[in-house]
C-alpha cells in the first residue's frame, strides 16, 4: 500500500487516533472536592455579677459601643439589653 492508498475508490481508511502533546494540561481532570474555609469558632462569654453589655463590650473590643453586637448575636436570651445575669453564656460575634 502506497502513501496515497485513501484514495483509490471505494476504500476509506478509520482515522487513526493521534498521539497529542503534552500541554501540561490535564485533558481528563478529576473533579477534586473544593476546600471549603473552616468555620469560624463561636466564641462565648459567661456573664459575671456587675457585667453590662457596654463593659464586656469595651473589654473584648475595646469599645464600649460594640455593645449591639452582642446584643443582636444574643436577641434569644436578652430581651432588654440593660438586664443581663450572672450565668447567661453569650455569643460573641467577632
Amino acid at each position: 500500500m502506497g502513501l496515497f492508498d485513501f484514495f483509490q475508490k471505494g476504500q476509506e481508511k478509520p482515522a487513526q487516533p493521534q498521539a497529542r502533546p503534552n500541554t501540561g494540561l490535564n485533558q481528563n481532570p478529576v473533579q477534586q472536592p473544593v476546600a471549603q474555609p473552616a468555620a469560624p469558632q463561636t466564641e462565648y462569654y459567661t456573664v459575671k455579677s456587675g457585667d453590662s453589655l457596654s463593659k464586656i463590650a469595651k473589654q473584648l473590643y475595646g469599645d464600649a459601643n460594640g455593645w449591639h453586637k452582642i446584643h443582636q448575636a444574643n436577641l434569644n436570651l436578652i430581651k432588654d439589653p440593660n438586664l443581663i445575669h450572672p450565668g447567661q453564656k453569650l455569643v460573641i460575634p467577632r
